[in-house]
């Protein structure tokens, strides 16, 4: 995954380094601050923190906010009949401004629940943002077992989620793991789409 890329900013190119980063993940227990989990860097600061309905006391909501609190994205799963008859269920994930309204930055497609699909892939697709064209991305792998990437429409991984192997010796459980990000990747657009996976699972983001 290593290289050069060209900066991709959904959120903000704030979030887009130049180079290679590693996170570490921790997930936070539901008894004690209501679920969701933190991300942090290689010298232990928190980066973003998810919220889920344990915080929210919404199910289907979810906030990734920045190191300091402040929310930057949005993410719900979408409702009403229509939604309720598709094979596929969708979360939009959107994006706060100055003022404080809202633009949807992205969508995501949980896999089909008929078996008559033949495509059961998890898949996510960026809005243009400024003179940028969509973009396509698919869940490659199995986020539950903390083996599965973020690849986009050419192949190519943009984010990969793991365990260390001396974190998986020590710890049966999966509440501790990294992700690395590619070059020019929009972390905060990682962390959202990971958020939405851990809910999707019924993990620290769901009640």
């Amino acid at each position: 995954m290593a290289g050069k890329a060209n900066t991709m900013p959904v959120i903000s190119k704030l979030y887009c380094s130049s180079s290679q980063v590693v996170l570490a993940v921790r997930r936070r227990p539901h008894v004690v601050n209501g679920g969701g989990f933190v991300v942090m860097d290689c010298s232990q600061m928190v980066v973003f923190r998810v919220d889920g309905c344990g915080v929210l006391g919404t199910k289907g909501e979810l906030v990734l906010r920045d190191g300091n609190g402040d929310a930057l994205l949005l993410i719900r799963r979408k409702g009403g009949m229509v939604e309720a008859l598709s094979i596929h269920k969708k979360w939009k994930g959107y994006s706060f401004d100055y003022e404080g309204s809202q633009k949807l930055v992205f969508t995501l497609k949980e896999p089909a629940r008929s078996c008559l699909a033949n495509n059961n892939a998890i898949r996510i697709s960026t809005e243009p943002k400024s003179s940028s064209k969509q973009c396509e991305y698919e869940i490659n792998g199995y986020f539950p077992d903390r083996k599965c990437s973020i690849i986009d429409s050419t192949g190519n991984v943009v984010a990969q989620v793991g365990v260390k192997k001396e974190v998986e010796e020590l710890m049966a459980s999966k509440d501790v793991y990294q992700v690395v990000v590619r070059p020019g990747i929009d972390q905060a657009f990682v962390f959202g789409v990971i958020a939405v996976l851990d809910y999707i699972y019924g993990e620290s983001t769901r009640c």
